[in-house]
């Protein structure tokens, strides 16, 4: 089918973070992150995924502790710190246009409050990076992708804490004055509204040290976008030539029906997703959450000058994860469970094996929506479908399943740009299997690329080829026009 909908510099890539892939925790002098600590729990034992928060100071000191049996997914990853090499060629071979990837933070300054960056943590990276520029693959870089260095969680629980802006500024601005020749696309942080539902993963806060549970991760949230708008502002003086966004778990509300009721809900819960983008594109705070705040008796501590901060070191362009739309009702139902989130199922979609309601035509809303709000570059920077893989006994691992859903999704890119929407890019998540971010499982899996490991590390990490890797190839190839 002949699209011609893509522009000819379209970005088309894959996406991952450190903390999924990179394993390697305790080497090249790397300090321990708040994701190191998190535990794999057999889906049986689990309510909903978020119930992996870490609450309290003893529940960390316990991990920190360990005892038999512990078993942290996130600190082996996928080995990609030892074959980065091999992994970024069979990206190349894809023919990826850019590479999403996170720096580990505490891989820079492993405590987060060192006068001195390490060393060997910032050479890691200048050789990916000059792997993935050896093949013409633009670095798309997150400097925040849940990768809290661990002791700013135990000395400053985390984000609830000022002290945190000029410690990420610092960071920010170490990474950007290193790799200026290197990398022109940049993220500030990733799923910045995840703070809401997870105040641990988000901004390492250990909400059982906070008084008020909502005023401690707004007041974090604010700390972050201060630090965001001090990030933009460094990169554009650092390296004139790059590009810097923000980053939302893009969550696109439906009424359950035309009642006028149901209508409200919805539009209250699409606004209270889109008020973490207003604030990092428009630079101020939307009155309807101002509103919110008074309701709540929520009273952020704002400096003099934050406000100028805001205003004058807005992002370049938006970038967003879409995986599924939510269904929002005035009647209290029965919830599905899914992601971090919850909402009533939509009787018009098909669902993954994880509950996620499947909604190509909801990531085109989104698209056209939130362009038509801001008037600003977007960028698709997390899509894709979480599965059981199988392979069969010539070796073959035929997921029609995940091409059937990346193309249905962009099939729809293509409509929206058709009509108009400025779409810069698009990076498929997870294109090489790792560790999930919701569930630590590696069993759920997301790639173009398979890798021998389950979900207690057993395995060879040997990488293969699934059906849908020269799929991909091809759409890249012809620009999205052959899907």
């Amino acid at each position: 089918m002949s699209q011609k909908r893509f522009p000819e510099d379209f970005l088309w890539g894959g996406a991952t973070a450190a903390n999924q892939v990179e394993g390697a925790y305790n080497e090249g002098g790397k300090g321990l992150s708040i994701f190191d600590m998190v535990q794999f729990v057999p889906k049986e034992e689990r309510g909903n995924d978020i119930e992996m928060d870490v609450k309290s100071k003893e529940e960390l000191e316990a991990l920190l502790a360990g005892k038999e049996g512990d078993n942290f997914p996130k600190r082996r990853g996928i080995d990609f710190y030892h074959r980065y090499q091999e992994d970024i060629a069979l990206f190349a071979e894809m023919g990826f246009k850019t590479f999403r990837m996170s720096i580990s933070w505490p891989r820079i300054f492993p405590n987060g409050d060192e006068s001195q960056p390490n060393e060997e943590g910032l050479a890691f990276y200048d050789k990916v990076f000059d792997e993935l520029l050896k093949y013409g693959i633009e670095p798309l870089v997150t400097l925040s992708h849940y990768e809290i260095p661990l002791n700013l969680v135990q000395k400053y629980n985390g984000w609830a804490d000022r002290s945190l802006v000029d410690l990420f500024v610092n960071y920010a601005e170490t990474v950007f004055t290193r790799y200026k020749d290197k990398v022109k696309y940049w993220l500030t942080f990733n799923e910045i509204n995840i703070s809401v539902f997870s105040p641990y993963i988000g901004s390492g806060i250990l909400i059982d040290e906070v008084e008020n549970k909502e005023q401690a991760v707004y007041q974090a949230l604010h700390h972050q976008f201060i630090a965001s708008a001090r990030a933009v502002k460094a990169c554009h003086e650092i390296i004139p030539n790059a590009k810097i966004g923000c980053m939302l778990a893009r969550m696109e509300v439906y009424p359950e029906t035309c009642n006028p009721d149901d209508v409200l809900v919805a539009l209250d819960e699409d606004q209270k997703n889109l008020f973490f983008t207003d604030v990092q594109v428009r630079g101020y705070y939307p009155s309807f959450m101002l509103s919110y705040f008074e309701e709540k008796n929520i009273k952020l501590n704002m400096l003099p000058g934050d406000e100028e901060i805001l205003l004058n070191h807005t992002v370049d362009f938006l970038s967003f994860s879409y995986y599924m739309s939510m269904v929002a009702t005035a009647n209290d139902k029965e919830k599905e469970l899914g992601n971090f989130f919850t909402g009533v199922k939509n009787p018009y979609l098909k669902a993954s094996d994880w509950g996620w309601q499947i909604d190509p035509k909801g990531l085109r809303i989104t698209l056209k929506k939130m362009y038509d709000r801001y008037q600003v570059p977007l960028f698709i920077v997390e899509n894709g479908l979480g599965a059981y893989d199988k392979m069969e006994e010539d070796g073959m691992i035929n997921d029609d399943y995940r091409i059937d859903y990346l193309k249905a999704h962009i099939e729809q890119m293509g409509e929206a740009i058709k009509e108009g929407v400025d779409l810069i890019g698009y990076t498929s998540w997870g294109c090489i299997d790792l560790i999930s971010a919701g569930t630590s499982e590696m069993s759920k899996r997301y790639g173009f690329i398979y890798v021998d490991q389950d979900d207690y590390g057993n395995g060879t990490l040997a990488r293969k080829k699934k059906k849908s890797f020269n799929w991909y190839k091809n759409v890249i190839a012809t620009n999205g026009e052959e899907l």
